[in-house]
């Protein structure tokens, strides 16, 4: 888990190299024309379904691991939607006699519309990698605050991952083969985990200081501008993206 999140602030290696502001336009587009399609077409969302399919072949990352990194989120979504069904019982089509409710209607919709957006956002972040993403986040007029606390964000994320493998290991150590625990055991746990994780970062908010940190993360790596490629990147993309939103 740890090494995962890791992984997330660097783009991948294998993937094609793609400005993350050229990235960033295009996803914040996809997900605004995703997010305006009405529940009752879900057809719609059915065309808007190429970019990530096209662009994760294209970027040689495969769209069967962008589905399946998605389909984390599936839960989440399908609880948003769940009452729609026993809710919204009115006839929208019939199927060989069979009627299919708008309540079922929108619920794909709902389902289809979540997994869109995740994996849109998994593209992004693949491509372009969570420290590019921020960065081009502030070049394109994002507030400083925000990116700063996105980056604070990911980077505590893998502080708190680290103590709770640690506290993992030494439960196993100690628990004589033991695989189950009383509940009130695994509160103390995340108290403990809550109390070790803000300790550390207090440690290492102090050898930053100490180190000259001004609010700001520096990067070692120089990140890619965008180039001719990168704009006829962002202009096809946004020309398919609305002509299938305006068309369908």
């Amino acid at each position: 888990m740890v090494i995962s999140l890791r992984r997330l602030g660097a783009p991948d290696r294998e993937a094609q190299p793609v400005a993350p502001a050229a990235m960033l336009v295009v996803t914040v587009a996809y997900l605004v024309a995703v997010l305006s399609v009405p529940l009752v077409r879900p057809q719609v969302l059915v065309w808007l379904a190429v970019y990530p399919v096209v662009q994760a072949e294209y970027s040689r990352i495969g769209f069967g691991r962008v589905f399946l990194k998605s389909l984390w989120t599936l839960p989440f979504i399908a609880a948003i939607g769940v009452f729609n069904p026993i809710v919204d019982t009115q006839t929208a089509f019939t199927v060989r006699g069979i009627a299919v409710s708008e309540g079922w209607v929108t619920f794909t919709s709902i389902i289809l519309r979540g997994l869109l957006a995740v994996q849109a956002v998994v593209l992004l972040t693949i491509n372009a990698g969570f420290y590019d993403m921020c960065r081009a986040m502030r070049r394109l007029g994002c507030p400083r605050v925000l990116t700063q606390q996105l980056q604070m964000t990911y980077r505590y994320l893998v502080v708190v991952a680290e103590e709770a493998l640690a506290m993992k290991r030494a439960r196993e150590a100690r628990g004589f083969g033991r695989s189950s625990y009383p509940l009130s055991m695994w509160g103390r746990m995340v108290g403990q985990l809550l109390l070790r994780s803000y300790e550390r970062a207090g440690r290492i908010h102090q050898a930053m200081l100490a180190r000259g940190f001004d609010g700001s993360i520096p990067s070692c790596e120089t990140s890619r501008k965008a180039d001719l490629k990168a704009w006829l990147f962002t202009l096809a993309w946004l020309a398919v993206i609305i002509l299938i939103r305006l068309l369908c």
